[in-house]
């Protein structure tokens, strides 16, 4: 049963799909199959750049039999919404966070550990090799196909209320995360108040003061122009938030070995770019941000947040075995 919210964000999502404009990377044609690709941010952003990436790749490895329309800011719905959409078949693609994958894939959230991953460097070699793998196999038996690794970036801290320096500033906060049991724990072991909210929803909670604040990269940050309604920034790279193209397992079946490669190819080509744009934000970002009018805590010192996180290690190391996230550590 729908419930009157779910029913209006469906009718928001339809009228904002009927008010896009087609945005194909190459002129149609009588023999072009157009597929839909739907993912959470705006089309300026890491998202949107994979999602070109993706399609430019695709048509020139099918010599455009091949056509992506792509529907950003989440017009095809939520982050679940539009993987369960992949799943039953009626969306052709997704490229969506792991924030709300752990839903359809529960081992995927290992990933999502507080302060698991040393540095980008880390995390790419973590889900460019082996162990990255081995966790694109467990998604077919999930009703979903998984093509490669993109990336959101490092997550840091926004409120509006007051900076975070350490653990104890966080008490008390109201923290809007994904639905992601990592996350929530994680917030809850460093004292805030996890409130899981869909990202359609976000930026009125905040601005509506539902919840003090939230974390994302800094991409994902300046994209939404969080800065409107958010006052403080802290770079604490608590978390690092993986992204993943996704395509309809109905859909992938009916292909030929070759287009099936040249799916997963592009889809890695669109994951290449989608970490160079998350490289450029980190960049500039940060200084973007300040000019409009964020206060930023640009030095952490991340020990005390990984002392407040020990309670809830032991939990993670009984969940997900401690072989498992000690061999993610050791990952070079």
């Amino acid at each position: 049963m729908h419930s009157p919210t779910s029913s209006r964000r469906a009718f928001m999502a339809a009228a904002a799909v009927a008010s896009l404009p087609p945005l194909f990377t190459r002129p149609a044609h009588a023999t072009t199959t157009q597929l839909k690709l739907g993912y959470p941010l705006p089309q300026n952003s890491q998202f949107g750049a994979a999602a070109a990436a993706f399609a430019e790749e695709l048509g020139k490895l099918t010599d455009g039999r091949f056509g992506i329309q792509q529907f950003p800011s989440s017009a095809l719905g939520g982050e679940r919404e539009m993987i369960e959409g992949v799943q039953l078949g009626s969306q052709d693609l997704a490229l969506v966070s792991t924030g709300a994958i752990g839903n359809f894939v529960p081992q995927v959230t290992i990933f999502d550990l507080p302060f698991l991953f040393r540095d980008y460097a880390h995390a790419h070699a973590v889900l460019d090799g082996a162990i990255g793998a081995e966790m694109l196999q467990r998604f077919p038996a999930r009703g979903l196909m998984a093509l490669a690794w993109g990336e959101g970036g490092f997550r840091h801290i926004t409120n509006y209320k007051r900076p975070i320096v350490q653990p104890q500033d966080l008490r008390g906060l109201k923290i809007r995360t994904q639905e992601n049991p990592m996350h929530i724990a994680a917030f809850k072991g460093l004292g805030a108040s996890p409130t899981p909210i869909n990202w359609p929803e976000t930026f009125m909670a905040l601005q509506q003061r539902t919840v003090d604040g939230q974390d994302n990269p800094i991409s994902v940050i300046e994209a939404a122009k969080l800065y409107e309604v958010q006052k403080y920034l802290s770079l604490t790279q608590h978390l690092y938030s993986p992204a993943l193209f996704l395509v309809s397992p109905a859909l992938f079946g009916k292909l030929s070995k070759a287009d099936q490669e040249a799916f997963r190819a592009a889809a890695r080509a669109g994951a290449a770019a989608m970490r160079r744009r998350v490289a450029a934000d980190e960049q500039s970002g940060v200084r973007n941000l300040k000019q409009h009018g964020m206060a930023v805590v640009e030095q952490i010192d991340k020990a005390p947040f990984v002392a407040a996180l020990e309670a809830s290690y032991k939990n993670f190391n009984q969940q997900f075995g401690a072989d498992s996230i000690e061999r993610i550590r050791r990952a070079s």
